[in-house]
C-alpha cells in the first residue's frame, strides 16, 4: 500500500509508537538496570560499633592459640579487657 502523498509503501516509515519503543524499551533496561547494580555497590559502612567483650575475649584466645602472643601478654590482655580499659583487639 502506498502513500498518495509522498509516494513512500506505507509500511516502510516506522510509527511514532514502533520509534517509541526503540528508544522507550533500551532507556527502561538501561536505568533499572542501573537502580539494580546501584544496590550491589553501595559499601557497608562501618557504624563505630566496637566489639562486645565476649568478641574480644573470644580474639584474644584464637591470637594465643595461634601463638600470635605469649601467655602473660594474654592474662594482661583479659585482665586490661575485663577492667573495660582495652578498646581494641
Amino acid at each position: 500500500m502506498f502513500d498518495l502523498e509522498q509516494s513512500i509503501p506505507m509500511h516502510k516509515t516506522p510509527t511514532t509508537k514502533q520509534q517509541m519503543k526503540k528508544i522507550l524499551v533500551p532507556t527502561v533496561t538501561a536505568l533499572t538496570a542501573m537502580l539494580l547494580l546501584t544496590g550491589c555497590i553501595i559499601v557497608a559502612k562501618d557504624n563505630g560499633n566496637k566489639p562486645t567483650i565476649g568478641q574480644q575475649l573470644i580474639d584474644l584466645q584464637k591470637a594465643k592459640n595461634a601463638g600470635a602472643i605469649t601467655d602473660g601478654e594474654y592474662q594482661m590482655k583479659k585482665a586490661k579487657i575485663l577492667d573495660g580499659k582495652l578498646d581494641d583487639k
